[in-house]
């Protein structure tokens, strides 16, 4: 059995992760995605990394995004992991662990020139922090059919905001690396939802649930799950809305 399965008895665990993956299948079926769906993915990138950094206290919205209105390393950092997650996708099950230095390499690659001093891509983690990582990378690399895309994504998720396995960056590491989960689990292969708009859409609710996962109870476990449902289905929602735009500019 795989260790994660009884986390599907708690308590409307089950439920709100079928439902986020309904709304999901529900968005992949849009006009705008058959076919050549290179603008959508574009404009999900977008979205994408300008909710991970409104997340992190950043007011850059899309349109400055698009313009390169920026000089900030955080915002060129999250740019780089969003444009590399296409080509991570593939290697994240066979190699989280490199996955995960390649991540925050990128999202710090210009924090030396604002005097941060660290080394990139190492992390660094007491012993009970190391044992967690190896248990986080096993689940990975040994993953079994019985566990839905959505909760493998959340523990991902759950696990790098709570062990925090680099100086800094974490919280963007963690999001990119449950889109990776989301994308190589088969749930969004194309990385089409824009599930970070979904955490921000509900940000008490993200704040207040990363913390409850963190007691490691399973009131708070089953409130991390529930919540991740919740944010991928307003994710799958916000995708809807920009191929909708995207169809009315046609």
């Amino acid at each position: 059995m795989d260790p994660l399965a009884p986390l599907l008895e708690l308590s409307e665990v089950a439920d709100a992760l079928e439902n986020a993956r309904a709304n999901v299948d529900r968005m992949l079926w849009h006009e705008a995605l058959r076919g050549d769906e290179s603008l959508v993915e574009t404009e999900v990138a977008l979205h994408s990394a300008s909710a991970t950094l409104a997340l992190d206290g950043y007011d850059c919205d899309v349109e400055r995004l698009r313009a390169g209105d920026f000089d900030d390393p955080v915002v060129s950092g999250v740019l780089a992991v969003t444009d590399a997650l296409p080509s991570l996708a593939d290697v994240w099950p066979v190699s989280p662990r490199y996955v995960l230095a390649k991540l925050h390499l990128l999202a710090t690659r210009d924090f030396a020139d604002a005097g941060v001093d660290f080394e990139p891509g190492r992390i660094e983690v007491d012993e009970s922090g190391s044992a967690r990582i190896n248990a986080l990378c096993a689940l990975i690399t040994n993953p079994t059919k019985e566990i839905p895309a959505a909760m493998a994504a959340a523990v991902v998720h759950g696990e790098l905001l709570s062990v925090r396995p680099f100086p800094v960056a974490n919280n963007v590491v963690a999001r990119a690396a449950a889109r990776l989960a989301l994308a190589s689990k088969g749930l969004d292969p194309k990385l089409l939802i824009t599930v970070d708009a979904g955490h921000l859409e509900r940000q008490p609710e993200y704040v207040g649930a990363q913390r409850a996962w963190s007691t490691g109870t399973p009131d708070g476990v089953r409130a991390w799950l529930k919540h991740y449902g919740k944010a991928l289905e307003a994710g799958a929602a916000e995708t809807l809305q920009i191929c909708s735009e995207l169809m009315k500019d046609a």
